[in-house]
């Protein structure tokens, strides 16, 4: 191994030429006083650098590759699930478009948007999607979106009477808030 002796100090020149490796071969001398680095040695530290830079680069080639093939699975899983979630509603589609191509009264065409409404509900059910409770629940903001309150002397304080669009979540997260009618009971908040 080299010693802090091995490499005899040099003036610093103000020339701005490229070091190349015949520059910074350490001169091999057997001078007094210094100890001069073999040929070997030098060749042996030369291609231990070059193994260590090509296995860096091998390294950096694979850490790349890596990250390219995570996010192109991410894709694919991302398409796999959407494509589960379009399989869901096509039946539903498909009834809709009975539903219109139909000649019944509107009392049949009800019935049949209803049964069309209830398979929806189950096509989310099978997704985990939950929709919120707002009607007879306490206003809650986390859930709720209020698009009015209204004087109601029979209703409690605070209380939705009214879900004009229904909210969803999909476990904890929250996909889209109800959007409710809020009573306001004025005798409530005297007492």
């Amino acid at each position: 191994m080299m010693n802090d002796q091995a490499l005899e100090a040099t003036p610093e020149t103000e020339s701005k030429e490229p070091v190349s490796e015949s520059t910074m071969q350490p001169e091999l001398t057997s001078g007094a006083g210094v100890s001069a680095v073999s040929q070997e040695e030098y060749e042996r530290l030369k291609t231990e650098r070059d193994q260590l830079l090509d296995r860096l680069a091998r390294l950096q080639a694979e850490f790349e590759n890596a990250r390219k093939r995570e996010a192109r699975e991410r894709n694919e899983f991302r398409e796999f699930a959407v494509a589960g979630a379009v399989e869901q509603f096509l039946p539903v589609l498909d009834n809709f478009q009975l539903a219109l191509k139909s000649k019944g009264s509107a009392e049949q065409l009800r019935a049949g948007v209803e049964l069309i409404v209830k398979q929806m509900e189950e096509a989310l059910r099978s997704l985990n999607v939950q929709p919120i409770e707002a009607v007879g629940a306490e206003f809650d903001p986390r859930v709720h979106e209020a698009i009015e309150m209204v004087e109601k002397p029979d209703v409690p304080d605070h209380q939705v009477f009214e879900e004009v669009r229904r909210g969803y979540r999909i476990k904890d997260r929250l996909l889209r808030p109800a959007m409710v009618r809020v009573a306001s009971n004025p005798l409530q908040k005297e007492a």
